[in-house]
């Protein structure tokens, strides 16, 4: 009898279907398919595979469930203790799939903010065509710091390399050796001494216990007047508040933020209204590309080998930590 992974995505075509199919029955697997999480509610109790962006209930309704690949690379929700029928399933995301378009989000906004687009934009939509006070700054000699030197960060520092930084920074976990990209790469540990020295900070960091506030309102003291901020990552790794007051103080030189706290973000939010900032509704990773798309099939048939052959599942997410 045939097994059954149970695909629950929306950005589904002709060409992903043919190649998740050959996959499955290549291993002894069918392939159902499901475009939302709704209509697969109460249709994947016998799944022992999952893929896609399911909800909790899905995954809570999967009963022989063993193995869920997220087509995601934040999956921190999927981490609740007792969302599993089995303790013991298996839990990956679609880390490396998101690096292209999240890299071009942080070139695109990072240079508005350098370029200072929102405020140019501001005066041509108020009727003027004066130059502002103030100097235009250059990724070209500018001391960029990443905060999250996975796969994102990396491929952010690739592009950023070719505009010729004065000094780009890797800061992760471990005191691991980082990709030569960077010029330096430090731990989380030494951040405090980084920040002074930082003209733009991008962060792309997972959502877990030890990154939770960790821009806050003392650390982002620490950074120069002037400085930039951008978070591609999650929204409860910097105090909102503090931002918004080193914005409208003039303090910082501007932010962009893809996630916040919450989201939705209410029409009422002081965020909304603060200045010098880019504000986008965490659209900077998403199922936008096509090369995205089509890299978290590769990604998924890629585990799917390792998961039937008995081997590690490269992008393995250990739910006690979060990644």
């Amino acid at each position: 009898m045939s097994k059954t992974i149970g695909v629950v995505i929306d950005y589904l075509n002709e060409d992903y279907r043919r190649q998740i199919d050959a996959a499955a029955a290549k291993y002894g697997y069918t392939a159902r398919y499901f475009s939302d999480s709704r209509s697969a509610e109460g249709n994947v109790s016998d799944c022992e595979i999952l893929f896609g962006h399911c909800s909790q209930r899905v995954i809570a309704s999967a009963e022989k469930l063993r193995w869920f690949c997220c087509c995601w690379a934040g999956v921190d929700r999927f981490c609740k203790d007792g969302l599993f029928r089995d303790p013991d399933c298996l839990l990956s995301n679609s880390s490396g799939a998101y690096g292209v378009t999240i890299a071009e989000h942080l070139i695109m906004v990072s240079l508005m903010l350098l370029r200072r687009q929102e405020e140019y934009g501001a005066l041509i939509r108020a009727r003027g065509w004066d130059r502002l006070p103030g100097d235009i700054r250059s990724l070209c000699g500018c001391r960029i710091t990443v905060l999250g030197a996975g796969d994102i960060g990396l491929e952010f520092a690739r592009r950023a390399r070719a505009f010729r930084p004065a000094k780009l920074v890797a800061v992760r976990r471990s005191a691991r050796p980082g990709d030569a990209v960077f010029d330096e790469t430090r731990t989380s540990a030494e951040l405090d001494a980084i920040l002074p020295e930082t003209d733009l900070l991008i962060m792309a960091l997972p959502n877990t216990p030890d990154t939770a506030g960790i821009l806050s309102r003392e650390r982002m003291a620490l950074l120069p007047e002037g400085a930039c901020v951008v978070n591609v990552g999650r929204g409860a790794a910097l105090d909102q508040d503090a931002l918004i007051d080193a914005l409208n103080s003039g303090r910082l030189g501007g932010a962009a933020l893809d996630v916040v706290e919450p989201e939705p973000l209410p029409a009422d939010h002081p965020l909304r209204d603060a200045r010098n900032l880019l504000l986008t509704p965490h659209v900077a990773g998403n199922m936008t590309l096509p090369y995205t798309r089509q890299r978290s099939i590769d990604l998924f048939i890629e585990d799917l080998d390792n998961y039937v052959n008995g081997r590690p599942l490269r992008r393995f997410v250990d739910r006690a930590k979060r990644y």
